[in-house]
């Protein structure tokens, strides 16, 4: 291994074993690639996996822009290390959409002006996404407690929150009429 001033660290890495080869399931897919027993999720997804829609605030778990689904739950993927999600399913933003139809959640924002600049958006919606898998029929109180956890600086939350109530509600309407239709 080389050293001095011509060193390069992530190839005198490579050269001693230092990096780990991981595979995740990325928005349905099987992916692989290389990283440092330290490097966070946040930084494998962006870095070498190319999906740059989970987004790195605060690197502290605080601000929630850096929310993906691993094994179908919403984490912060900048708390997480890469070497940790080997072998997981790990979801971003890039796969709610379904090719080029936004999901149902992503059409809602667009309906209600729920993003402004987009940074929190990503982790805002894989949140939202994860919450109403759980809570069907959530209140508007019970929104903003979820959304509590992540920090947006230009829509005032309020937006956001229209949103998701209107995606629970066309959701449970959905489910009515095909109950009904099954009658």
């Amino acid at each position: 291994m080389r050293k001095g001033k011509d060193s390069n660290p992530l190839h005198d890495a490579h050269q001693s074993g230092a990096l780990r080869s991981i595979t995740v399931n990325l928005n349905g897919v099987s992916r692989s690639g290389a990283c440092e027993p330290r490097e966070l999720l946040s930084d494998f997804i962006r870095h070498e996996l190319g999906a740059t829609g989970t987004h790195v605030g605060c690197e502290h778990g605080v601000c929630g822009a850096c929310t993906v689904h691993v094994d179908g739950v919403a984490c912060r993927s900048c708390l997480l290390l890469a070497v940790q999600a080997d072998g997981r399913r790990i979801d971003t933003v890039e796969g709610l959409s379904i090719g080029n139809t936004l999901s149902d959640l992503q059409a809602a924002f667009q309906r209600h002006h729920a993003l402004q600049c987009g940074f929190c958006t990503a982790g805002i919606l894989m949140s939202c996404a994860d919450y109403l898998q759980r809570v069907t029929n959530p209140s508007e109180e019970q929104v903003r407690e979820m959304l509590s956890g992540h920090i947006c600086r230009c829509t005032g939350y309020t937006p956001i929150v229209k949103a998701v109530l209107d995606v629970a509600a066309r959701r449970r309407d959905n489910e009515n009429a095909m109950e009904a239709s099954h009658a």
